[in-house]
């Protein structure tokens, strides 16, 4: 079992930027990369960045250049930096392990003025 908390998203006016966190815990000695996916209402989920172990990353085009994905792999964590942030980015934001299909729970981004 893997379990994922993610933490950091809210209410940000166009323009602004956030960090959201992905706490991972449990057995992950086998998982190697991680990823986040967004869901706004009324759309499917999508992915918006995924890391590997190694740091080889991926984004979705409607984010590149403003979001930066990394990893802390003492700390079992992965971060989405989130910058130039607009209204279309609001969306509730999921944490998951790839190949695996381990989620959290979400934490809500809202870009808003």
């Amino acid at each position: 079992q893997v379990q994922l908390v993610e933490s950091g998203g809210g209410l940000v006016q166009p323009g602004g930027s956030l960090r959201l966190s992905c706490a991972a815990s449990g057995r992950i000695s086998s998982i190697n990369a991680m990823a986040w996916y967004r869901q706004a209402p009324g759309k499917q989920r999508e992915l918006v960045a995924q890391i590997t172990r190694g740091g080889s990353t991926i984004y979705t085009d409607s984010v590149k250049g403003r979001f930066t994905i990394s990893r802390d792999n003492a700390k079992n964590t992965v971060y989405l930096q989130m910058n130039s942030l607009k209204p279309e980015d609001t969306a509730l934001y999921y944490c998951t392990t790839v190949g695996y299909n381990y989620w959290g729970q979400g934490t809500q981004v809202t870009v808003s003025s």
